[in-house]
């Protein structure tokens, strides 16, 4: 199984910025193809940039792009939304699903994030599926509850997932600096990986990320844990050098 690694722009830079970004990242990686032989690379930058990357990648598809929300709704009279069918239509391959950050700042809940997955799946995109617990929630010994639960709303039961991935991004470890202890990523992904014989019969072949403040410096250790099978990457994905350093360390 190859490792995932996803760079997770956010609401990051101008249209200049991106292009500039895009670059480097394509000639950091054509000049260290053998990252591509142990991992799949993707980027996801913000709606309005994905055809400035779609236009970039087009002479270098090993490099993937998606976007970092999906709308549940097909298309219609939802001002300011951008549904699946746009994103397909976009090119995009993946879609990040159920940020924190979505969770916490726009208040997305379980069920809604559950109906983006079924849009996106429908639509043929890979969602990257984000879980997560708060540092209050962990201190009450309630982070297996909290992931659980998430799990079971985001997860319709098929046969196949396509591509889908599980990102477990501990809340209190995002934009922080602080990363997770590798024992407590090793038990959650490991509590992930057991849950996922729930919803699907290849469940062996569903990808866990880890993301939450992963830099060059802890990449090695991190994925190197049993049962992280990528990263998402926020912060250290809007530089190419220290981006493809998390990738190589694959």
């Amino acid at each position: 199984m190859k490792k995932l690694i996803v760079g997770n722009w956010k609401m990051n830079g101008s249209m200049e910025d991106a292009r500039v970004l895009i670059a480097n990242t394509i000639n950091s990686l054509d000049a260290q193809k053998e990252i591509l032989k142990k991992c799949e690379v993707v980027v996801c930058p913000p709606f309005l940039h994905i055809p400035a990357v779609r236009h970039a990648i087009y002479g270098f598809p090993e490099l993937r792009f998606g976007a970092q929300n999906c709308s549940a709704h097909e298309d219609g009279a939802h001002t300011g939304e951008i549904s699946a069918s746009m994103l397909r239509d976009s090119s995009c391959t993946y879609v990040i699903v159920g940020h924190s950050e979505r969770r916490t700042l726009c208040k997305e809940t379980d069920e809604e994030i559950g109906e983006k997955v079924k849009t996106a799946l429908r639509y043929d995109l890979s969602p990257i599926v984000c879980v997560g617990e708060t540092q209050e929630e962990r201190e009450a010994g309630q982070q297996q509850e909290v992931v659980g639960r998430q799990l079971a709303a985001a997860l319709p039961k098929l046969e196949t997932y396509h591509n889908l991935a599980i990102a477990y991004e501990p809340v209190w470890a995002i934009g922080s600096g602080n990363a997770a202890t590798p024992q407590d990523i090793q038990e959650m992904h490991a509590f992930i990986r057991e849950q996922l014989k729930n919803y699907s019969k290849a469940h062996e072949d569903i990808r866990i990320l880890y993301g939450g403040s992963v830099k060059p410096d802890n990449a090695a250790v991190t994925l190197s844990i049993p049962n992280v099978n990528g990263a998402l990457i926020g912060g250290a994905s809007l530089k190419a050098d220290s981006f493809l350093a998390i990738a190589k360390a694959s």
